[in-house]
């Protein structure tokens, strides 16, 4: 098969893959309520479960960081979804807090491996158009967002993740047999990329983008349950993660700093009002407009994150880079829940406008540097 239709089979299984991963986040939100009532947890106790997840993550991205250059994407890809798949298997069989913080952990520490493997076989195999190319994966994984919600309808918490085990089992089998790139690309881990403002802007965008999608999976279910079953909070999330994918996509190849700028508002300004909201209308629209800001977020981070690093030598800094951003999926349900615990759901919204802050303040930073270096 020559190098083109290789690589044009693979895209395929390549955003496949990035879906079923994205749906490994997102399978607990409508699950959430059900653990609460099951277990006794509370808000608190319920945004550190889901924070297990990017915990296992940042350990997954370092290991898988070291894996993709002895192992190649196809080795690490397999065996990260055996471990996805183990710790779905966890939530099937357990039926205590213990087992499923476990599974979870497991889980986030296949998931980061999935992220690291895709990735670089993106990268590998479509030289000079890392960014678009890149973007679509991204829109995959919002798209993944639907699955994980939809699978909620199986009800209780053993059904949905058994549902995802099915998923990944039959996925498995699609990575052993995909070829790998024809011509291997050369990537190499270089630390002093990590000395660049530009990078830091970047790892600040990633950082706030799925901080603000923590919050909204994390903590807002259980808001949400107040008024909604968990069939329809599903339904709720399948909506935004439709609307996450399609301003993703909308956004791709576009300039990274205004997407970034714009996102930061119409985020903010749509978790605020989910928490403040009473009624059921309100809550729609402000999920919404918080997936637009999201997906716009997650589309201008990467560009600014090429842009700072020559794709060569982005080892290093595509590993740190999405080890801080998923710290925004723990940080978010952790202090979301601890904002909603002690203050109410009504000033969650502080949470995504302090990243919010940070970041306009590294873009205004930034810009001033940049256009000095342009008039010398």
């Amino acid at each position: 098969m020559s190098p083109a239709r290789s690589s044009r089979a693979a895209y395929p299984l390549l955003l496949v893959l990035g879906a079923l991963d994205a749906a490994g986040y997102s399978v607990i939100v409508p699950v959430a309520p059900a653990i609460a009532d099951a277990t006794g947890a509370g808000p608190a106790t319920m945004g550190l479960l889901v924070a297990s997840f990017p915990a296992g993550m940042v350990a997954g991205f370092a290991l898988a960081g070291w894996a993709v250059r002895r192992h190649g994407s196809k080795a690490l890809v397999a065996g990260s979804l055996v471990l996805v798949a183990c710790g779905a298997l966890g939530f099937v069989v357990g039926d205590s807090l213990g087992v499923y913080f476990a599974a979870r952990t497991l889980m986030g520490l296949g998931s980061g491996g999935i992220w690291i493997g895709v990735t670089f076989d993106t990268l590998a195999r479509w030289p000079g158009q890392e960014y678009l190319c890149m973007s679509r994966i991204f829109a995959a994984y919002s798209a993944g967002g639907l699955i994980g919600p939809a699978l909620g309808a199986f009800g209780g918490i053993h059904g949905p993740f058994l549902a995802y085990l099915v998923l990944l089992l039959l996925a498995l089998p699609a990575v052993l047999f995909v070829a790998e790139p024809a011509t291997r690309r050369a990537f190499d881990a270089d630390r002093t990329v990590l000395r660049r403002r530009a990078f830091w802007v970047a790892s600040a965008a990633i950082l706030f983008a799925v901080l603000a999608l923590g919050v909204l999976e994390g903590v807002l279910p259980l808001h949400l349950a107040e008024r909604l079953t968990q069939a329809q909070i599903g339904a709720l999330y399948v909506g935004a993660s439709l609307v996450v994918t399609v301003s993703a996509t909308a956004s791709g190849g576009r300039r990274p700093r205004p997407l970034v700028f714009g996102a930061v508002f119409i985020t903010v300004a749509g978790i605020s009002l989910a928490g403040m909201a009473t009624d059921v209308p309100l809550w729609v629209l402000s999920i919404m407009l918080a997936a637009i800001g999201i997906g716009l977020a997650n589309t201008g981070s990467l560009g600014l994150l090429i842009e700072a690093v020559p794709v060569e030598r982005i080892v290093t800094a595509m590993v740190i880079w999405s080890q801080i951003g998923i710290l925004g999926y723990l940080l978010g349900p952790l202090a979301g829940g601890l904002v909603a615990d002690g203050l109410g759901y009504a000033f969650i919204g502080l949470v995504p406008a302090a990243a919010g802050l940070v970041i306009l303040a590294l873009l205004r930073v930034d810009g001033r540097a940049a256009r000095s270096a342009a008039r010398a």
